[in-house]
């Protein structure tokens, strides 16, 4: 019996979010492995479709063959709970959760609560569920999915060389798409009190997909006197970012939550020292010998954690050395597919 599966990926298929970059990784390493595997996009704005969205998700899953094994995103499935029990009956649903929707910052309670009812109905259609960390197992606990039908696949890496550093000052990377979960603005104001020491900080991530947010961030470093200290490289294409890795001499990101970070695990790979939050799946990728974790959204914290890696290189370069020995415990992304298919082959 030949094996295939579709792909239900809202938005653009090339887009450099975390998510897209993971579901896209895991399709070609099926399609290695023999197996065929469609991709269909049911629109984008999710987990807030307009009309038109929600009607091309429907026209794209009726055209779906009776018993097809449909690999949907969580960010567009568990917003579409009627469209999910309307064909549980007829399609094989596992559902991809990156993070459960309503763990998103920025939120209403109002709208927590009702992305949270809207992905539970949802993924009580699926036969199975994928999540990419334990934390998300954990997060998912609210959501009464019996955890014999949860399967963790944590992303892969690829093998690169260390960073090298700038050379030139303190070259900060931090790689997030401007959102408020990412916690620039915080980032910022830790860093104006640091203005002092040398360093600089590049952002890459799409400056685009929350454009108020990221209009607000590039503002507050303006009215901060830091225009001149940070460079907002926008999203990049593969090439870019790892040179951007490679010239780093640190990694910093904030996030309030990560259902499991792939950026911090790249950071790893480079062998980067890693300043994050203790948030969601962090603590599980980043260990103590390769970064520090403060509380998120401590801003007290973070300055000061900045401030004592900025001036400590010997730190630094330990972390360093323990970051390059967390990188080479992560899968590949070759195991992460060959997981991912032994889930499927499970439920097909």
């Amino acid at each position: 019996m030949a094996r295939r599966c579709v792909f239900l990926v809202p938005g653009d298929a090339q887009a450099r979010t975390g998510g897209t970059l993971y579901d896209r990784r895991i399709v070609a390493g099926l399609r290695a492995q023999g197996w065929r595997v469609d991709w269909c996009s049911p629109g984008d704005g999710f987990p807030w479709p307009d009309a038109a969205a929600r009607a091309q998700a429907a026209a794209c899953v009726e055209a779906l063959p009776d018993g097809a094994l449909v690999v949907a995103d969580g960010l567009a499935f568990g917003a579409l709970p009627e469209l999910a029990e309307r064909h549980a009956a007829r399609l094989r649903w596992v559902a991809l959760v990156h993070h459960p929707l309503a763990l998103e910052s920025g939120l209403s309670a109002q709208a927590q609560t009702q992305l949270q009812a809207s992905e539970r109905r949802a993924l009580a259609c699926a036969r199975q569920v994928l999540v990419t960390s334990p934390a998300t197992v954990g997060a998912l606990q609210a959501y009464a999915v019996p955890a014999a039908r949860i399967a963790v696949v944590e992303p892969g890496t690829d093998p690169v060389a260390p960073a090298r550093g700038s050379g030139q000052g303190l070259f900060l990377l931090c790689v997030a798409t401007v959102t408020p979960r990412k916690a620039h603005a915080l980032l910022l104001q830790a860093l104006a009190g640091l203005r002092e020491r040398p360093w600089h900080l590049h952002c890459a991530g799409s400056l685009a997909r929350d454009a108020d947010t990221a209009a607000a961030a590039r503002a507050l470093a303006q009215s901060l006197g830091l225009a001149d200290r940070v460079t907002w490289h926008g999203e990049v294409d593969a090439q870019a970012l790892q040179a951007l890795y490679a010239q780093a001499d640190l990694f910093v990101l904030p996030s309030l939550y990560e259902g499991y970070g792939m950026a911090f695990a790249e950071a790893l790979a480079h062998g980067l020292p890693v300043l994050g939050c203790a948030a969601g799946a962090v603590p599980d990728t980043v260990p103590a010998s390769a970064g520090v974790l403060v509380p998120p959204g401590d801003g007290v914290a973070l300055q000061a954690a900045l401030q004592a890696l900025l001036d400590d290189a010997p730190r630094r370069r330990a972390l360093a050395d323990g970051a390059h020995a967390a990188g080479q415990r992560l899968p590949r992304w070759e195991q992460s597919a060959a997981r991912f298919a032994a889930v499927l082959e499970a439920v097909a």
